[in-house]
């Protein structure tokens, strides 16, 4: 088997990898891609090319977050992950820890880690690898690879959510959380939060949102019932779709362009929180991205008609 070949048969673990630990897809490619230049030019075989390639893609990506992290103390407004719509990687032993890793609430969780932390804590926690090669992978020894371990599962745990493990039942709740946002129905969305329930948005103050974060049930109801359909009479829609592993959706202008995507967290019935990324540097990769701006201008003119 050729370099490439492996390279590419190992590339949906990379990409898992690094997009855990980046919380960002245009990041996490440029680290696969690091990775795969750095072993085409490498002069000798390793022993374990998967021992190689995890432990490479991971330095790169401990180096892009460091950096990352004066970006994201200066971000306008609240920090949310690029969304994605599926992990191109499986494993069925680690079904559980990969889809929970996943997750828009587990990946903001895990910002609060320092770098090593959060690299140590996907590769042990998420992925399973041996001490002795996460240490390798992040340049540390194993007794500090279990220290980082320990504390990096303790700030986890304290702030974990836990969400609704049948997909069907949560599937059902979006599928009639949706149906209620589009009718405008304010009691219907009010019936399917939980009381506390949060909704945050991530514009990166470069796109109109509806606001930056809106607590409790009625409030939240209100205005999800007053904003989507008067976006729906300009054309915008709304395409249910699984987002990082979530009932989620992705709505579109007029034009098919992407608006923005919206995920749901479901506990005991209910919907507990609820994220929007609307940054448009945050969706390319899911296509071509709409203008938000007009599209905002579109909708403030159509409310009075609508009122």
């Amino acid at each position: 088997m050729s370099r490439a070949e492996e390279f590419q048969g190992l590339r949906p673990l990379l990409f898992s990898l690094a997009y855990r630990i980046l919380g960002s897809v245009s990041e996490a490619e440029d680290a696969v891609q690091e990775t795969w230049l750095r072993f085409e030019a490498a002069a000798t075989e390793p022993r374990s090319t998967k021992a190689f390639l995890s432990a490479t893609v991971t330095r790169i990506s401990i180096d892009v977050l460091r950096s990352a992290r004066v970006r994201r103390e200066e971000y306008v407004g609240p920090w949310l992950p690029e969304p994605l719509l599926a992990d191109p990687y499986q494993d069925p032993e680690r079904s559980a820890e990969l889809a929970d890793s996943l997750s828009m609430a587990a990946l903001v969780l895990l910002e609060r880690l320092s770098p090593l932390e959060r690299a140590v804590f996907v590769l042990r926690e998420v992925f399973d690898f041996g001490f002795p090669e996460v240490a390798s992978a992040v340049g540390r020894s194993e007794a500090a690879c279990r220290q980082l371990a320990v504390r990096a599962r303790r700030h986890m745990a304290a702030g974990r959510p836990r969400f609704e493990a049948d997909r069907k039942e949560r599937e059902e709740l979006a599928s009639r959380f949706f149906d209620a946002l589009r009718e405008g129905d304010v009691v219907g969305l009010q019936n399917l939060l939980a009381a506390d329930v949060s909704m945050v948005g991530d514009g990166g103050g470069k796109a109109p949102q509806l606001a930056k974060a809106v607590v409790g049930a009625q409030n939240v109801a209100r205005l999800l019932a007053s904003a989507f359909p008067r976006m729906a009479l300009v054309g915008v829609t709304c395409e249910p779709h699984e987002v990082n592993g979530q009932p989620g959706a992705i709505f579109r202008d007029r034009d098919g362009k992407v608006l923005h995507t919206l995920t749901l967290d479901v506990l005991d019935g209910q919907i507990q929180t609820i994220r929007a990324v609307i940054n448009p540097d945050k969706l390319g990769h899911l296509g071509s991205v709409a203008d938000a701006w007009a599209i905002d201008r579109e909708v403030r003119q159509v409310r009075r008609p609508v009122e």
